[in-house]
């Protein structure tokens, strides 16, 4: 019987009604069904909050964290003001089929890099606009590990989180029917199956499959959030490669298509355009106030009941750490300088294989197949913790990158370009260990608002080298067992994640499992700077699920909100 379980599962959620996830959230249905990607009739009719209203929630950026936030509590009845420094995005007009056409995604104002190894900050691992980093993300999905949250009492190193796997399953569940998540029958982890059938695999995908099967290592089609058909009014992938751009074709999820919708016709107002500069409390400093913000040449300050910060690891801790004031004189909420440490960034080197037949990795999206075979502690091994290998498809700008890299130039250089179509590429993500000296400080450069600018210093351990080593080698073995003739690995980061942790008290985190601060009980955080460990996975769908499950709590509290925290604890 326990073989029929995959089969089983799977079939028992792909054939699940979706009255379901329309009872909780109507994004899907919401969009235009005549060719266009986002209905301009729902921004038109937004409703509009003064300044001066005391609303009872404003959210501070319109990512992964707070889209969702947003959307759950004006669900409830709550009136929320979200405020987005970047644009909101028009995908008909704004995205387009071109690597060099997309910077103006990324997040691209002023900051400091330092440390021993320096993190590169701006494409990547950064968003602007309405959908936040998860317009450019490339879609792979996965679940973190039920050990990833007790790493610290597992295997020796990072910290245990205040809450279990089982805590957060259930929300797990839900983000991923709302995405909706595609995928295999996930033998990792927690083993579990997805709401929708594994994509078609691409050359990328096959050459993965065909080497791992070779090594015996297990692989699978999938997670990715693209619907493997139709959801709601959706369509299904057309594989034009151009996840990182933007998805035109509105198949890859994104929180301005999967929450912003359901989340305006309920009363909640996006306010693009619009930058956080500062965190406003009352005189003893117990409850925050509402929020300054810079639009359109003026200052504004929106009154609120409740503040939640959704900036992301860089501009979150930046954001408190600009919000001084007598009762918080190094920060708001940075009782025990614990804002902005722990900020942590995976080990993603890439390896490429060339190939004798064409590859053609760009005909299909990026995210395809991946293993977590390695994704544990194996205690043969000399580091702690593990990796995880996905496929990566560059596109051409990026794929030159790469080349240059190696120190190939001139007609070299056009020959690797010219070879393109012949290349795989592999990616991995290395569990990079939390520090307290990783972290993000106020440097003395000013951005055009006058504020000091995020100095993010990083710099690696010794078990880290370790990991992005071990994982050069795996990715290696996989192409040649594939039948790969030549090889190419570039090192690199991905994913920022820490900078606020979540923690079971105030001496050791900066939030608690709810996500509420522990100095300011009507402030939230809630997004992936909470994180206290980062995993081998992508961290999309696991904010998202910490973010649906802390509204949950917030919501089951009282409309008075965080000012009641008695009230909203119970």
């Amino acid at each position: 019987m326990a073989s029929l379980r995959p089969a089983r599962d799977t079939l028992r959620l792909t054939a699940r009604p979706q009255r379901a996830i329309r009872r909780r959230n109507e994004s899907a249905w919401l969009l235009p069904g005549d060719g266009t990607r986002f209905d301009q009739q729902l921004i038109r009719d937004m409703r509009r909050y003064e300044d001066t209203d005391e609303v009872d929630l404003v959210v501070v950026g319109c990512g992964a964290g707070g889209s969702v936030l947003a959307q759950r509590m004006a669900r409830h009845g709550w009136s929320v003001v979200v405020l987005e420094a970047g644009p909101f995005w028009n995908p008909d007009t704004d995205w387009v089929s071109d690597e060099a056409g997309s910077h103006h995604l990324y997040w691209t104002e002023p900051r400091v890099v330092s440390g021993g190894d320096p993190v590169p900050l701006g494409s990547n691992n950064s968003g602007r606009g309405v959908g936040g980093s998860m317009v450019h993300y490339a879609g792979f999905t996965p679940r973190f590990h039920p050990s990833d949250f007790h790493t610290a009492t597992e295997d020796g190193v990072g910290a245990d989180w205040p809450i279990t796997y089982q805590d957060l399953k259930p929300s797990y569940e839900r983000i991923e029917s709302e995405l909706p998540v595609s995928g295999q029958y996930w033998p990792w982890g927690d083993p579990h199956a997805y709401p929708y059938p594994p994509q078609p695999v691409g050359g990328n995908g096959e050459v993965f499959l065909r080497g791992a099967a070779a090594l015996g290592i297990e692989a699978r089609v999938g997670p990715v959030a693209i619907a493997n058909g139709r959801f709601g009014n959706r369509p299904h992938c057309v594989y034009r490669g151009f996840c990182l751009q933007g998805c035109k074709v509105n198949a890859k999820a994104s929180p301005l298509i999967t929450h912003i919708p359901d989340a305006l016709v309920h009363g909640a107002e996006i306010r693009a355009e619009a930058m956080a500069t500062r965190i406003e409390t009352d005189p003893q400093g117990r409850l925050a106030t509402g929020v300054r913000y810079m639009r359109a040449g003026s200052e504004h300050l929106q009154r609120a009941r409740n503040v939640a910060v959704a900036g992301y690891s860089i501009e979150t801790p930046r954001l408190l750490l600009n919000s001084t004031s007598p009762r918080f004189p190094q920060g708001l909420c940075n009782d025990h300088d614990l804002v902005g440490r722990y900020l942590m960034v995976q080990g993603a080197p890439q390896t490429a294989g060339r190939f004798t037949q064409e590859v053609r990795a760009y005909k299909a999206p990026p995210p395809e197949v991946s293993t977590e075979a390695f994704y544990e502690t194996d205690p043969t091994k000399p580091y702690k913790r593990g990796y995880s290998i996905q496929t990566v498809s560059p596109l051409p700008i990026t794929w030159a990158e790469h080349v240059a890299a190696q120190g190939h130039w001139g007609a070299d250089l056009r020959r690797y370009m010219a070879d393109y179509i012949h290349w795989s590429t592999l990616g991995a993500l290395c569990e990079l260990l939390p520090q307290p000296g990783n972290r993000v400080a106020l440097a003395q450069e000013h951005d055009r608002y006058g504020l000091p600018v995020a100095d993010f210093s990083y710099t690696q351990c010794d078990n880290d080298r370790q990991l992005m080593k071990a994982a050069q080698a795996t990715m290696e073995d996989i192409l040649r067992a594939a039948g790969a003739t030549e090889l190419m690995t570039i090192d690199r980061y991905a994913h920022l994640v820490g900078g606020c942790r979540m923690a079971a008290d105030a001496d050791h985190g900066v939030v608690d499992s709810d996500l509420r601060s522990f100095a300011v009980r009507n402030l939230l955080v809630t997004d992936g700077s909470v994180l206290p460990t980062q995993g081998s996975a992508n961290p999309a769908l696991t904010i998202m699920s910490l973010v649906e499950r802390a509204a949950a709590r917030l919501a089951a509290g009282s409309r008075s909100g965080l000012h009641a925290p008695e009230a909203a604890a119970r």
